[in-house]
């Protein structure tokens, strides 16, 4: 565990202590967890990014040809 000296703006700290106070934690674990969820996003997006780039368009209408136009169930198919 390390530390690290944050510099953030009042208004944005008053924020985070009313949400944290909202949501019965610590201001802490609020921006751990605020930290946390903005790098899983942006490494999703890498990776997708990357998976897009090596992507073949071919294969992938090939897949959705499979699918075909009768993909949708009726309600009546749901309760077989």
């Amino acid at each position: 565990m390390s530390n690290y000296a944050l510099r953030l703006p009042e208004s944005l700290k008053l924020a985070a202590k009313r949400i944290a106070a909202a949501d019965d934690t610590t201001m802490n674990q609020f921006f751990v967890v605020a930290i946390a969820e903005k790098i899983s996003a942006m490494e999703t997006a890498k990776f997708f990014e990357h998976r897009a780039a090596s992507g073949k368009a071919g294969a992938a209408q090939a897949a959705w040809d499979k699918v075909g136009s009768n993909a949708a169930l009726t309600e009546d198919q749901w309760s077989r």
